[in-house]
């Protein structure tokens, strides 16, 4: 193989720059040309298919940055749906016109999605990406118990479903971690901690609100900024035990520290705050608030004699407020965990292609007795009965409901990723860059100036 291209989709995450590293270092040493496609399948649609040499000479352009975040090639949310089957005949001559002898898609379930039909003219493969850590399965035959019906509850949206396995080994998780979780714990950890002092300060109760859509593993791992509560979307809220354990929690220590995933429903099945529902162009629901849902919720339940009963001389509305973490969670600099195994899977990626290997994912296992170590699984292998892929969840292992706290297998989840995910680097980075007195007199750089010298089209 000798040349291959690459491109990243959907939503950024903070190690994509990582990904594309790893794919160009070991290319190089293979002595393969790796051509960036410009915004994702949005590149391979154009006409003119817009494209970045990424390894001229077999030497990495100096754009490419592991340490920075976001991707250098651009990314967009527009897929390539199968039975688009014209569509796909005319930019199928396009990457055979440079050449083109195989893809790396970085990406999801959207991504995979959309590789598939390409899969069928030359090989492709996935490197994962996605801060909520919701591409993989929990074990390896999860996939056949989806939507069994004497399995359904009601009031549950049919893209969930109960596990048939009461609990799980950490060896069974395919897919232990995907690149840019780490960093967002991380982030969301900090954003907690801070969120705090403000609460304790101000004896009020403190709602944050954090992404991961469907599934919990940000709030799970939120449990590192050490919030009273975790509230996550696999388990439907319940609003009496949660209401006794806020009030508990208040009289002792004067504030709370609630965390929300965004994706959180109540006992029928409705997603806190999506009042009317909306949808991204990957088909993902677009949620509206769920923090301030469950402000409301709460607000209503305790109401302004609550707070004044306390010698507070506020209205539940003012002793409780609402923040979000928002995108800062997929932004800025990767912490070392995502930056090693983003380029080691980006590394891997370019491997499976000159095995042949075709509509397959690169993965990420771990074992209690060796560790993280690579490994692949074929795409089709995610699919249900109905051949469609569906978010991992948060294992109910992995939660203890009662608590609202990671059970203790939760907690060995979330050390064998975060007990070394920051490195000296890392910290370094924070002291010499964070306040470099250049950044007084001088603009932001953008990689995206630097790159768009390097574009070519096809004439």
């Amino acid at each position: 193989m000798r040349r291959i291209a690459m491109l990243t989709a959907g939503g950024d995450t903070p190690a994509l720059n990582a990904t594309i590293y790893g794919a160009v270092t070991r290319a190089n040493a293979l002595g393969i040309e790796v051509y960036g496609i410009i915004r994702g399948f949005a590149g391979i649609v154009d006409p003119r298919l817009p494209h970045v040499r990424l390894n001229p000479l077999f030497q990495s352009i100096p754009e490419l940055d592991p340490t920075k975040g976001g991707t250098l090639l651009g990314a967009s949310r527009t897929y390539v749906d199968p039975s688009e089957t014209e569509l796909i005949a005319e930019f199928i001559p396009r990457l055979q016109k440079l050449g083109i002898e195989g893809l790396i898609c970085v990406g999801g379930d959207g991504t995979i999605n959309g590789m598939q039909p390409l899969s069928e003219y030359f090989p492709c493969v996935l490197a994962p990406k996605t801060i909520d850590n919701d591409l993989g399965l929990n074990y390896i035959d999860e996939p056949t118990e989806w939507f069994l019906p004497e399995r359904a509850e009601p009031g549950r949206p049919r893209s969930w479903h109960p596990p048939a396995r009461e609990t799980i080994e950490l060896d069974d998780i395919i897919n232990f971690a995907t690149p840019g979780y780490a960093t967002a714990v991380y982030v969301v950890a900090s954003g907690v901690e801070r969120i705090r002092t403000t609460a304790e300060s101000h004896r009020r109760i403190a709602i944050v609100e954090v992404m991961g859509r469907d599934s919990g593993y940000i709030p799970l791992g939120s449990a590192y900024g050490q919030p009273d509560i975790i509230l996550i979307p696999e388990v439907p809220l319940d609003m009496d035990h949660l209401e006794a354990q806020v009030a508990k929690l208040y009289d002792l220590q004067k504030h709370v520290v609630i965390v929300i995933g965004e994706g959180v429903r109540d006992q029928t099945g409705h997603q806190l705050g999506a009042a009317t529902k909306s949808y991204d162009p990957a088909g993902n629901v677009i949620y509206s608030g769920a923090a301030e849902e469950l402000k409301r919720m709460l607000a209503l339940r305790f109401g302004d004699d609550f707070f004044s009963s306390r010698r507070r001389h506020e209205s539940a509305d003012s002793a409780i407020f609402t923040r979000k973490v928002g995108h800062t969670q997929r932004g800025g600099r990767p912490i070392k965990f995502d930056r090693f195994y983003a380029a080691e899977l980006g590394g891997k990626a370019v491997e499976l292609l000159v095995q042949r290997q075709n509509n397959t994912i690169a993965t990420l296992q771990w074992t209690k007795s060796n560790g993280f170590q690579l490994s692949s699984l074929a795409a089709n292998k995610l699919r249900d009965q109905d051949g469609k892929i569906h978010p991992r969840h948060v294992h109910p292992s992995l939660y203890d409901r009662l608590r609202f706290q990671p059970s203790r297998l939760g907690k060995d989840y979330l050390m064998a990723i975060l007990t070394n995910a920051i490195g000296n680097d890392d910290v370094e980075a924070i002291r010499s860059e964070t306040f470099s007195p250049g950044k007084l007199s001088s603009r932001y750089q953008s990689m995206n100036i630097d790159i768009q010298r390097r574009i070519e089209t096809l004439p």
